[in-house]
């Protein structure tokens, strides 16, 4: 029986780009070989794709080229880059850059481009695979930007669509997604760097008459609570929205649920599946900082993941049914975590937000809790790539034109 041809792609231009090789290297350790040839697709902190050789390099941390050094050929240099690669219009091809994979069938959108080196070298050619898993984190990956040129070469791929990935990502319009669906959020006020920079008084009034201190401040668009910082005061608020500002031109602030005494519960929980997704048993992060930032998700110890979470049974079935609601609210499909906050005075849930790919190495928390609820991490691999396939062949029964 022939393998499924399975391309993993990890890097990528994000903040989190060191997280997905982390998350990229747990998923070529667990695939069963047996079942699936694994093709490694990297892309670099520049936006270089890689394939062979030079995307295990990356993998493992190491320079990109022999010696370390950076790859500077015509085939190796930054995609769209029309000096380097003369009408390439998207991607060039080589040894370490590869086009999207060709369409599956007539009237796909995006086709490879050809060049000389087609015709001078035969490795030089698309990467052909059945179906892409993009290990990819944050802005390029998980923001409905990768998946569109997934959609436009016409191949399957693991995942969130467009409209679940960027409505994932942008935590205004997520959130308005979930008030719409009638879910529960914290209060919170968005507002444009723009605005800020113009005008920052006019933004402290508008946050102070509408929330109470402490808030947290978020950039809209990025993963991994990189750029969030806690502001317990007026004097804490500014440099907060100046560090979320770097990061993207729309502000998040959440009022701080538990209030100045009280630090919330974090809850998180997993979802699987398509159409009808299901729900893992909860779990709880404890900080081992004030709240789970960067740092303490990714450099200190200290935090503590507890599984399954300590909640009443019906707490734990408001969780599920509350995850699978979110699920939907964006049009989700494949995976995701959807974090909680836990209000410790009346044990009040909240949604906090929803991830569309999360971190995904063996003792991450999305496929921990998966565990915990009796899909092991290699089984869990599988049956995402088999929903990735199952979404693709739904979407070949649509018709484009009359």
């Amino acid at each position: 029986m022939k393998k499924l041809r399975v391309g993993i792609l990890f890097g990528g231009r994000s903040g989190e780009h060191e997280v997905s090789l982390l998350s990229a290297a747990s998923v070529f350790n667990a695939i069963d070989k047996a079942k699936f040839e694994v093709v490694p697709i990297g892309i670099t902190k520049e936006g270089r794709w890689l394939t062979a050789a030079d995307a295990e390099r990356l993998l493992q941390g190491k320079g990109v080229g022999e010696s370390g050094s950076q790859l500077h050929s015509p085939a190796h240099l930054r995609a769209g880059d029309p000096e380097a690669t003369p009408g390439a219009a998207v991607l060039a091809t080589g040894q370490a850059v590869v086009v999207p994979p060709e369409p599956k069938r007539p009237g796909g959108s995006l086709a490879a481009f050809q060049t000389e080196a087609l015709t001078r070298r035969a490795s030089d050619r698309a990467i052909n695979v059945d179906i892409i898993f993009p290990v990819l984190h944050g802005t390029f990956g998980e923001d409905g930007t990768i998946q569109g040129l997934f959609e436009l070469a016409d191949i399957a791929y693991v995942g969130a669509g467009v409209l679940g990935s960027a409505a994932g990502m942008d935590k205004d319009v997520m959130k308005s997604l979930f008030r719409a669906a009638g879910l529960p959020i914290v209060k919170h006020v968005t507002v444009l760097r723009t605005d800020w920079e113009s005008g920052p008084k006019k933004v402290r009034k508008l946050v102070e008459g509408k929330l109470k201190y402490p808030v947290f401040v978020k950039p809209a668009n990025l993963g991994s609570s990189v750029g969030i910082s806690k502001a317990r005061d007026r004097k804490e608020l500014g440099p907060a929205m100046e560090e979320a500002a770097k990061f993207d031109r729309k502000i998040v602030i959440e009022e701080g649920v538990g209030g100045k005494k009280h630090k919330a519960r974090e809850i998180e929980c997993s979802v699987l599946g398509n159409d009808k997704p299901e729900a893992s048993v909860p779990g709880e992060i404890v900080p081992g900082k004030e709240f789970y930032d960067y740092t303490a998700k990714y450099v200190d110890e200290g935090s503590q993941l507890i599984i399954p979470a300590k909640l009443t049974k019906a707490e734990t079935r408001r969780v599920k049914e509350l995850a699978i609601s979110a699920f939907k609210a964006v049009d989700c499909s494949g995976l995701a975590r959807v974090d909680f906050l836990m209000d410790p005075k009346n044990r009040k849930i909240y949604l906090n937000e929803i991830n569309t790919m999360p971190g995904f190495t063996a003792i991450s928390m999305y496929p921990k809790l998966w565990a915990a609820s009796g899909l092991a991490y290699p089984e869990l691999i599988e049956r995402l790539i088999q929903l990735g396939q199952e979404r693709h062949e739904e979407k070949k029964r649509n018709q484009y034109s009359r």
